[in-house]
């Protein structure tokens, strides 16, 4: 195994004083907030985040209800049915998002 050697020439392994910080009292604090809060936090700042998630939701279950009474359709078509209304419901949100975060970037502004 090589010696390490500190800059005053000692070696590292002689010398006591050279170890690893075990330090763990240090706290971030977006460490110290809950879920709950950082989720209210998140959707301030990119509020369309929140709209996508409960439209995908919404859609979700909808698709469930109507599953029971789906008629003569079949499963995998009302499936796929209920998958691409909940990806466009996202997709479309993800567009307002980003146009508003746009709007808000480049419109309002105020410039310097």
């Amino acid at each position: 195994m090589p010696c390490r050697v500190r800059r005053d020439g000692a070696n590292a392994e002689e010398d006591s004083s050279i170890s690893m910080s075990s330090n763990t009292d240090v706290s971030l604090s977006s460490y110290d907030e809950g879920q709950g809060s950082k989720f209210i936090r998140k959707a301030k700042e990119a509020p369309f985040v929140p709209i996508g998630m409960a439209g995908f939701g919404a859609i979700v279950a909808y698709g469930l209800y109507k599953l029971k009474n789906r008629g003569n359709t079949k499963m995998s078509l009302h499936l796929i049915h209920m998958r691409v209304a909940a990806q466009g419901f996202v997709v479309a949100a993800m567009t307002l998002g980003m146009g508003y975060s746009m709007y808000k970037e480049y419109w309002v502004k105020p410039k310097p």
